[in-house]
C-alpha cells in the first residue's frame, strides 16, 4: 500500500508541476525554478532527491521518521509552509532513506536542512516554530 501511494504521489507532483508550467507560460522553460507544490514532496530514492533539489530554488527538507514523536509535532508545521511559501518542502523517511540520512549527517530526528540554489544554506535539528522556519525560507529567497 505504501508503494502505491509514494506512486500516486509521486505522479500527483508531476502533473502538478506541469499544470503550475503552463499556468504561468513556464512549461519546458529550464532556466527557471517551478513553483514548488503546496503539498510536501515524499522522497522516494537519491535519485529523486537530486532531482526535487535541483528543480526548486529554495527546498525545506525534513528528514524524520514514523516513530518519532517530535517529528509528528513538526509535520502540520511543514505542511502549512508548503501551503503558504514558495518553496518546496521535502520529506525524508531516515528508516526508508538511511543513505541520504547519513550523506546529509542526520545523527538525530527530526533534522531539517534548507537548500538554497542546490546548497545547504542551514541545517535544523528539533522542532522548531512555524515562524522560525518561515523567517529562514524568506532569507534565502
Amino acid at each position: 500500500m505504501s508503494e502505491t501511494s509514494d506512486k500516486i504521489e509521486e505522479i500527483r507532483d508531476q502533473k502538478r508541476a506541469e499544470l503550475v508550467g503552463e499556468e504561468d507560460g513556464s512549461a519546458g522553460d529550464s532556466d527557471s525554478s517551478e513553483t514548488a507544490p503546496s503539498e510536501p514532496i515524499h522522497i522516494r530514492s537519491a535519485d529523486h532527491f537530486e532531482e526535487v533539489k535541483s528543480t526548486y530554488d529554495v527546498m525545506l527538507t525534513d528528514f524524520h521518521a514514523d516513530w518519532c514523536g517530535p517529528c509528528k509535532m513538526l509535520e502540520p508545521i511543514v505542511d502549512e509552509l508548503a501551503a503558504e511559501t514558495d518553496a518546496a518542502m521535502a520529506k525524508i523517511d531516515v528508516d526508508e532513506h538511511q543513505g541520504l540520512a547519513q550523506k546529509h549527517r542526520v545523527q538525530g530526528v527530526p533534522t531539517m536542512i534548507l537548500f538554497a540554489d542546490g546548497e545547504i544554506a542551514e541545517r535544523i535539528v528539533g522542532v522548531r516554530e512555524k515562524s522560525d522556519l518561515r523567517r529562514l525560507i524568506d532569507r534565502e529567497r
